[in-house]
């Protein structure tokens, strides 16, 4: 499966964004469906996802209640509402796919495949 981001921009504290990840090769089906973010220097952390098998959703706490994630099976298409952006919100946001459920889907160890990344730049 190959993964695009896209919707990436600067914009300022309170402001809001939507990012999308297309598949240009290969399907959703199957995997379950998640956003990372990345910080110079810093670990790739996991923001959003939704499990393959029934849809649940699980957020980092940091983003819970501003960020919502969403998908178009139809389309094999991935999204990331964010809201109420903060500076904080900084970073390369990627997508991915991978096998995991809900309890574990948090883990970046299950995911396989990561697209290319999407600046956001939050100024305050």
């Amino acid at each position: 499966v190959q993964l695009q981001a896209s919707g990436g921009g600067l914009v300022q504290a309170g402001d809001s964004l939507r990012l999308s990840c297309t598949a240009s090769i290969g399907t959703f089906s199957g995997y379950t469906m998640g956003w990372f973010r990345q910080v110079p220097g810093s670990e790739r952390d996991f923001v959003s996802a939704v499990a393959s098998q029934d849809d649940r959703t699980r957020y980092a706490d940091s983003v819970k209640g501003r960020f919502t994630i969403s998908k178009d099976s139809a389309q094999d298409t991935l999204y990331l509402e964010m809201n109420s952006l903060k500076p904080e919100d900084t970073a390369v946001y990627y997508c991915a796919a991978g096998q995991a459920h809900y309890g574990t889907m948090h883990n970046i160890g299950n995911y396989i495949y990561f697209g290319l990344g999407t600046l956001v730049t939050v100024s305050s």
